[in-house]
This record gives C-alpha cells, structure tokens and sequence, in this order.
C-alpha cells in the first residue's frame, strides 16, 4: 500500500484526503510543519513515501497582486523543490492548480493541454509552478487543475452565502462569472482514485462536472437550503472590483480522465446536494 505524504494538509482540501484516506498510511504536514521552501527538510519528509500530493500553495489571490514575489516563492519555487525531492526518491508526485492558469477568455472548456495564458499574479506563480514541475519532473509527475472550491474545513463560498442569508434580507452576486463549483471532499476522492490508478504523470482537470455562474451557484445553496432563493439578485463584476482579474469563464474540460479510464467528477448539484446535507456551510 503506498504510504502517502500530504503538503498543505491543515487546508480544506487537505483535511478531505485526510478523511478519505481513512486508515490508510499518510503523513499530513501542515504549512507550518512542512516550508516547502527549506530544501533540506523538503527532502527528508519526500523519503521514504511513495507519493506526494501537494496542496501547499500562497492562495491569496488578490494580495499576490502586490505581493507577487512571495506567491512565487511558494507556487513555483515550493513546487519545483517537492517535484526534485520526488524525483530523488523516487516518488509520484500530484501537484493541485488552478484554472488561473487560463485568461478566462474562452468560449468552450479548456482541454488539459490549452496554452497558459495567466492574467493575474496568481495565475503567473502558478503557471510557473506547472512549468517548472513538468520541467524537473514530468514522468513522475501529476498536475491537477481544479476551481471554485468548497467544503467544510475553511472559508468559501456555501459558508459565506449562508451566513450572508442569517444577516441580510436580500444579497447581489455576480452573474457574468462561469465556473464549476467542486466540492473537495469530491476532488479529495478523485485524487485518491489517481493514486490507486497508478498513473504516474499527466494534466488532470479536477472540477465538477457541469456549469454555472456565481449567481446561479448562490440560489442552488439557497434552494437546497429551503431558503428564498429571490432574495438574491444577479449584478456584473464591475460592481466588485477587486485588485486581481476574475476569470470570466473558467470551465475546464475533462477528457484527460478517459486516458486513465476513470469518470470525471460528477455533476456540480449533486455534490452540492450532498455536501450541503453533510454539514457544509453550517
């Protein structure tokens, strides 16, 4: 059975493998058990596991945009020092990105192998962090891409429209946003499925399947919820303008799953149907 080590492990991401793992062999090393900027100590946790999955990451993506060089410190830097310790022993190593990688630009949904074309600073050190990975290693390493992100271990998105519905009466939420709403608890479970695959290395694009829009995103939780969903009304993200560019269409395409033989994500409201019965956002 392969002994696990998981980087980042105290996010929400992190703490679903933990969950799915069960009572399988891992180490979980939380950011500050594990710099993965200290080569040395890099190092010594990589040995003696057999695959890394990194969840380590700067994710503040509006202060990356005027702290650029401390989100590339950790997003391409901490990346090529896990992908040189995997590589020295030997190990898969499954790095989690980000659909900033992208311009937001599109039409239809990125493929795995769409040109990176980042337009924020946190998209540039995660970019960069790919490269560098692909560069070092890339016949023993694996780069999930995933986005809009919920659970039940951290702020995000479901916890936030809830809480929002507890202090006011009616809420705007943009409406010019397209995405795919992924629950890690799905994504941890994917992972976990890549693991056991055995796939060494490859682009994977970890999102729910299906799409929405913030707005649309908004009233499912609140439907789900059984509470009003007119209380929310649609607006344009030029009402929220926020130092770092949103990615206006941010649907990832999932074809990579098919060369391994497994099923992308299931559909966005079926996860969230379940999660939301499972305690998230409360």
């Amino acid at each position: 059975m392969a002994r696990i080590l998981i980087t980042g492990a105290s996010g929400m991401l992190g703490r679903d493998i933990q969950h799915v793992l069960g009572a399988r062999p891992f180490t979980a090393l939380s950011r500050s058990e594990l710099d993965i900027l200290d080569t040395p100590a890099v190092n010594r946790a990589v040995s003696h596991h057999d695959v890394i999955i990194n969840c380590a990451a700067y994710t503040a993506v509006d202060d990356a945009e005027t702290h650029e060089a401390e989100a590339f410190a950790i997003n391409a830097e901490g990346a090529d020092n896990m992908a040189r310790a995997a590589k020295v022993a030997g190990a898969r190593l499954i790095h989690i990105s980000t659909d900033y990688v992208f311009n937001g630009r599109a039409t239809l949904p990125y493929d795995e192998m769409a040109p990176r074309q980042p337009v924020s600073a946190y998209g540039r050190t995660k970019a960069a962090g790919e490269e560098l990975i692909l560069e070092t290693y890339p016949e023993g390493s694996t780069i999930v891409r995933t986005a809009w992100l919920y659970g039940q271990h951290g702020p995000n998105f479901v916890s936030t429209m809830l809480r929002f519905a507890s202090e006011r009466e009616t809420l705007t939420v943009v409406n010019d946003q397209i995405g795919q709403p992924t629950w890690t608890m799905d994504l941890a479970r994917k992972l976990i499925e890549l693991v056991d695959a055995g796939t060494p290395s490859g682009i994977f694009h970890g999102t729910s399947s299906g799409h929405t829009t913030w707005f649309d995103f908004a009233r499912e939780i609140f439907t789900l919820s059984e509470l009003d969903p007119q209380r929310i009304q649609p607006t344009e993200s030029a009402s929220f303008i926020r130092p770092a560019p949103r990615p206006a269409y941010s649907v990832l395409g999932h074809e990579g799953w098919d060369t391994v033989g497994l099923a992308p994500i299931r559909d966005w409201r079926v996860a969230l149907t379940e999660a939301l019965e499972s305690g998230v956002g409360r």
